[in-house]
């Protein structure tokens, strides 16, 4: 760990360094020590990864192939995933500090979702119209948009990956992705695959740096066709600003403040494993935490008693241990607003059930599973994403009441809903405004299924078999079958 890697770019092929030599150190979170350094791109280096691309799709070897040979190379992509998920997951831990065991099997199970991608690649098809005039055959064809401008956060970074750049590539685009000024070096990492799975050089390529310039000059700039960006809500609003210059499509995933409702019927011991699970997973890092826990008041002494208890056994530590349960989280200005928020909310009257600090005799930037009851919905930390190993919890007395209290906030991502009554649970499910609601289940995703949200969590969905054609446009044509001249174009029948 002593020893600081050097990363480069991966534009048009080569791996290059930043034009201008420019670079940024990368933190591990368990020991705040620099153990990499990034290029930072300029603009001239976004401008040729663009470049790349756009020759990539338009006039090299990547808009020759067919729809079932670009399959083939995702097939082979997600192969060498798996296979490298080992090291994929390491780098990934002591860069974020997310759990070893965890990244590494996310590696793993990521390649499923470019296996996923490589079958629907030939599967994307039009339709035949049937037009309201007489000899005309008219029908659509599914085409791809271009060059794809991919902004990825440091979380989750590999399944983000997947879920952008496959539907794009089986749908005939080309990618340029920007990584995480916050932790590059796992989408780096990955990015040495591309040419060993036979994707020819420029159809993917990835820069590094921070939002300006590379942000900016990447999703503003005129050969990008379109934005999919994963972050926060404040470099969104650049983004839209951005491609006011490009007219360029855009997908926003947002992240959320999701509510985590348990009825005074739900199974005990399994929502409190799924709340576990669902907020101090991935050190609370997750776009889907489950961060707010609304209890039936006829059962949230029980809850608590026995969540608490688990809670406190959670073991913090070197995320790269097998033992460890809880690592870091992965900047110091995460902690700090951690800090700040939890203090705030005691303030306001909220009372920390445990947790609440960070732990002693630790280094790195950890911080103890919190659970904080709060008196009143209104208090600012209910409403606040804090991407953090932190729970603020409410009770409750009716359905009608926790779904007002579920919808009232301006995320819209994700929900989790425990009761064993069947009709309740789909009411719930219907009511509860969001883009996915789990039922007796928390945290859980496939390729299959379409991920994203609604209200300020975002638009646009990625994942499912929809994900592919929402990275291409219809072309309508028109054919006429009559052999007789057309008539006059002055004179109207």
């Amino acid at each position: 760990m002593r020893d600081i890697k050097n990363y480069q770019m991966l534009i048009n092929g080569d791996w290059v360094d930043a034009s201008d030599g420019g670079v940024f150190e990368s933190i591990n979170p368990s020991t705040q020590k620099v153990w990499s350094r990034v290029p930072e791109a300029t603009e001239e280096d976004v401008n040729q990864a663009v470049s790349a691309a756009h020759y990539a799709f338009s006039e090299g070897p990547w808009s020759k192939l067919t729809p079932t040979e670009r399959g083939k190379c995702l097939r082979k992509l997600g192969d060498l995933l798996a296979d490298h998920s080992e090291n994929l997951g390491r780098i990934e831990t002591i860069d974020t500090g997310k759990m070893l065991k965890e990244t590494r099997w996310q590696a793993k199970y990521i390649a499923e979702f470019f296996h996923f991608s490589a079958g629907c690649a030939d599967k994307v098809s039009g339709e035949t119209l049937p037009i309201d005039k007489p000899d005309m055959f008219v029908f659509t064809k599914r085409e791809p948009l271009g060059v794809v401008a991919a902004v990825v956060p440091w979380n989750s970074q590999l399944f983000l990956v997947a879920v952008k750049i496959g539907p794009a590539l089986a749908a005939g685009n080309t990618v340029v992705l920007k990584a995480s000024e916050h932790a590059s070096a796992a989408m780096l990492e990955f990015g040495k695959l591309i040419e060993q799975a036979g994707i020819p050089p420029g159809v993917v390529n990835i820069v590094t740096g921070h939002g300006e310039p590379c942000g900016r000059a990447l999703t503003s700039h005129p050969d990008v066709a379109r934005v999919s960006f994963t972050g926060g809500p404040n470099a969104a609003r650049h983004v839209l600003e951005n491609v006011k210059r490009n007219f360029a499509e855009v997908s926003l995933e947002l992240g959320g403040k999701s509510p985590f409702i348990v009825f005074d019927d739900a199974n005990i011991e399994s929502a409190v494993n799924a709340s576990i699970a669902g907020i101090f997973g991935a050190t609370g890092q997750s776009c889907v935490a489950g961060s707010r826990l609304y209890l039936h008041e006829d059962i949230a002494d029980e809850f608590l008693e026995k969540m608490i208890a688990l809670a406190r056994q959670i073991i913090i530590g070197d995320p790269l241990e097998e033992d460890t349960q809880m690592g870091p989280l992965c900047t110091l200005g995460q902690l700090k607003n951690i800090q700040a928020e939890v203090e705030y909310a005691e303030q306001e009257g909220a009372k920390i059930l445990t947790g609440g600090k960070q732990p002693e005799g630790k280094e790195g930037l950890f911080y103890e599973p919190t659970i904080i009851e709060c008196p009143k919905q209104d208090l600012r930390i209910v409403a606040t994403e804090l991407f953090g190993p932190v729970l603020c919890v409410q009770r409750f007395k009716t359905e009608e009441e926790v779904l007002s209290l579920a919808n009232d906030t301006e995320h819209g991502l994700a929900a989790g809903v425990f009761t064993q009554n069947s009709a309740r649970s789909l009411r719930m499910a219907g009511s509860v405004r969001a883009g996915i609601v789990w039922v007796n289940t928390y945290r859980v995703v496939s390729p299959i299924a379409e991920f994203g949200g609604v209200k300020g969590s975002g638009y646009g969905r990625e994942s499912g078999f929809q994900a592919i054609y929402d990275y291409t446009r219809p072309k309508t044509i028109w054919m006429n079958t009559s052999d007789d001249p057309m008539s006059n174009p002055f004179v109207m029948r």
